[in-house]
């Protein structure tokens, strides 16, 4: 088995013990993703679909390429990569007073 490095976003990190990194033994994205996934339950329903599939609005990269324009899940990892989930963040445009402002 290989090991690699996941990175854990802040968001995340009460679901993995607090931790900022987690290695695991894996030779796909998916493997990966599973084995912390076993170790820290929490974090599962946040990252993966009920049917195990990445969910749409969080990306994991291996180095600087995201895994979708890789081979998703299916990602070969090798010895020593890192993988960083990033999960998006949503925002909106705010009126100085910090009232969501609204546009036509």
């Amino acid at each position: 088995m290989t090991t690699v490095t996941i990175r854990i976003p802040m968001p995340l990190r009460s679901y993995a013990g607090n931790a900022a990194e987690v290695r695991v033994e894996a030779t796909t994205v998916g493997e990966a993703l599973r084995q912390l996934c076993a170790a820290h339950g929490g974090v599962t329903p946040r990252i993966l679909s009920p049917q195990g599939e990445l969910r749409e609005f969080v990306n994991v990269f291996v180095g600087d390429r995201n895994i979708r324009s890789l081979g998703g899940l299916a990602t070969r990892l090798a010895e020593g990569d890192v993988l960083v989930i990033v999960p998006a963040v949503a925002g909106g445009e705010y009126e100085s007073e910090g009232r969501p402002s609204r546009t036509a």
